[in-house]
C-alpha cells in the first residue's frame, strides 16, 4: 500500500504531482524535459522567488496542505503583480521527510493549482529531495505586456498612496490561532467564530489582488509593492528608494468588521490589546498591492491611504512610528 512518498519513490511522486497541472500557451513545453520551456512574448521575464519552511512560514497543525499550496503561489504570483505584469510560470522545489503522506502531498499539489488557476500560469516544472525539514522553493515568472515594470523608487511629492486588498487581516488570523482561539484547519468558523474567519482565511490562503497589478501599471503608478511584512515596514522601502517622504492617513484606515471582531476577541481572552489599526500598520502577509500615483490616476477598487512628500521616512499623521514589521532575521 502507497501511503508515504517514500513508498512513491522520487519520480513516482514527480509524476503524481505533475500530472495534476494543465498546460497553457504560456508554457510550450512543460515537464518532462531537462528543462521547460516558457513563452516569453514581451521579451523581458519578471522573476521572483520565495522560500516556505515548516515552522518557520506554515505548520500542517495551523493549516491544511490545500492552504499551504494556495499560499506558495499566492506570495510569489503577489510579487509579479507588484511589478505590474501577470504570472505565466512557477517552478517548485519541495525538500520533505519520506513520511510525508501521500495524501498531503496531492492536496498540496491541488493547492498549488488551483491558486494558479486565481493567479494565472501553471507549474513549468521543479525538483524533489529528501530533507528532515519539510521546505518548499517557489520560482515565478511573469510577463509585463510590453510595459515598463512598476519599480520601488519611482514615487515624486505630490504622488497619492493607496492599497488594494485587505490589511492587517493576516495577522491577526495568525494571533488567533497562536492564541488557540481557532477551530482546526479545514474546520469550518461558525458560530461567534464567523465574526472574524476572514482573518483565519487570509493567513492561512492570502488572495493578493493579481489583476490590480497590471491595472495600476496602466494607470500610471509611479512605485508599487506588495504588503508581506507590514504596511509601515514596506512603504519604507518605497520611500528609501524613491528618496520621498510617506505618510499615512490614520483616517483613511478603516478596518475591516473581521478585524474588529479579531481584535476583540483577542482582548477577551487575555492577549495584549491591539488596535486593529496596529494590524493594519505593522502585520503582514496579507499580500495587499500598496502603490503611489499622480493625482486624479487612482483606479476604482484602490483606497487612498495617504500621499507623498518631500523629505524622508515613513510617518503616520504625520508623527513617527517604530512600524514593527517582520524580518527573518530577528
Amino acid at each position: 500500500m502507497v501511503s508515504t512518498i517514500g513508498d512513491l519513490g522520487e519520480f513516482g511522486l514527480i509524476a503524481r504531482l505533475t500530472a495534476r497541472y494543465p498546460r497553457t500557451d504560456d508554457l510550450p513545453l512543460g515537464p518532462g524535459d531537462d528543462a521547460a520551456v516558457v513563452a516569453a512574448p514581451d521579451r523581458r521575464v519578471v522573476a521572483t522567488t520565495d522560500l516556505l519552511v515548516e515552522g518557520r512560514h506554515f505548520r500542517r497543525d495551523w493549516s491544511t496542505a490545500h492552504d499551504v499550496g494556495r499560499k506558495a503561489v499566492a506570495q510569489n504570483a503577489a510579487d509579479i503583480a507588484a511589478m505590474g505584469a501577470r504570472t505565466t510560470a512557477l517552478l517548485i522545489g519541495l525538500a520533505a521527510p519520506p513520511d510525508l503522506p501521500v495524501a498531503w502531498a496531492d492536496a498540496f499539489a491541488e493547492g498549488v493549482r488551483d491558486e494558479c488557476a486565481a493567479s494565472g500560469g501553471t507549474v513549468a516544472g521543479g525538483d524533489t529531495v529528501r530533507s528532515d525539514v519539510l521546505t518548499i522553493a517557489v520560482t515565478a515568472l511573469g510577463d509585463l505586456g510590453g510595459r515598463p515594470p512598476v519599480r520601488r523608487d519611482g514615487a515624486r511629492p505630490g504622488d497619492v498612496l493607496a492599497v488594494c486588498g485587505p490589511l492587517g487581516l493576516s495577522a491577526a488570523g495568525h494571533a488567533l490561532i497562536a492564541a488557540g482561539l481557532a477551530p482546526p484547519p479545514g474546520a469550518p468558523a461558525d458560530g461567534p467564530a464567523s465574526a472574524w474567519a476572514p482573518c483565519l482565511r487570509e493567513h492561512r490562503r492570502p488572495r493578493p489582488p493579481y489583476a490590480e497589478g497590471p491595472r495600476a501599471a496602466a494607470a500610471g503608478a509611479t512605485a508599487m509593492l506588495d504588503v508581506s511584512d507590514g504596511l509601515l515596514q514596506d512603504l519604507g522601502h518605497i520611500a528609501r528608494a524613491s528618496g520621498v517622504a510617506l505618510d499615512v492617513d490614520p483616517g483613511l484606515l478603516r478596518p475591516d468588521p473581521a478585524l474588529t471582531a479579531a481584535a476583540d476577541r483577542l482582548a477577551a481572552a487575555g492577549a495584549a490589546h491591539r488596535d486593529p489599526r496596529s494590524f493594519m500598520l505593522a502585520g503582514g502577509e496579507d499580500h495587499a498591492l500598496a502603490a503611489a500615483f499622480p493625482p486624479g490616476a487612482v483606479p476604482p477598487g484602490w483606497r487612498r491611504i495617504g500621499g507623498v512628500a518631500a523629505g524622508e521616512g515613513v510617518t503616520v499623521g504625520g508623527a513617527a512610528d517604530d512600524g514593527a514589521g517582520w524580518d527573518h532575521f530577528r
